[in-house]
């Protein structure tokens, strides 16, 4: 199913988007049907929801998910480090290995996470690469 094939929303030429983008995000569903799963493994996208067939092959979300997980988990693991080394009293060698793993598995969750938002609101916005053909005068 392509955008075209989606019902228009009343008085603009857009397709109506009934899926929320940040739902789709979260479940890492399809932005179409908000049903399917957006991924096949770990952080690969379908070329094509297995749900309802919504082309996913166009989606690219670049490199600012990374960005996000980055941000997001090094502040998550500096405060878990200041807390567990300066109220708790862990060791270094306990500190470094339970950072590494919640580091580890936290990065990986909220990249799924942060990817599929990411995807979801380029297709719930339209958003696409830019060209000349955009910046021409329109009678």
């Amino acid at each position: 199913m392509t955008g075209d094939q989606l019902p228009k929303e009343i008085g603009t030429d857009r397709p109506s988007r009934s899926v929320s983008p940040y739902k789709a995000g979260i479940k890492s569903a399809c932005p179409n049907c908000g049903e399917a799963p957006l991924f096949h493994n770990i952080l690969e996208v379908h070329e094509a929801c297995p749900g309802c067939g919504f082309d996913l092959s166009s989606a690219d979300p670049g490199d600012g998910a990374q960005v996000f997980v980055i941000l997001v988990l090094g502040g998550l693991c500096a405060l878990l480090g200041f807390v567990l080394y300066g109220l708790v009293g862990m060791p270094i060698w306990a500190l470094a290995v339970t950072l590494g793993v919640f580091a580890l598995i936290g990065s990986v969750a909220l990249l799924r996470i942060f990817k599929a938002t990411l995807i979801a609101l380029q297709f719930h916005h339209d958003a696409r690469q830019g060209s000349t053909d955009d910046c021409e005068a329109k009678p």
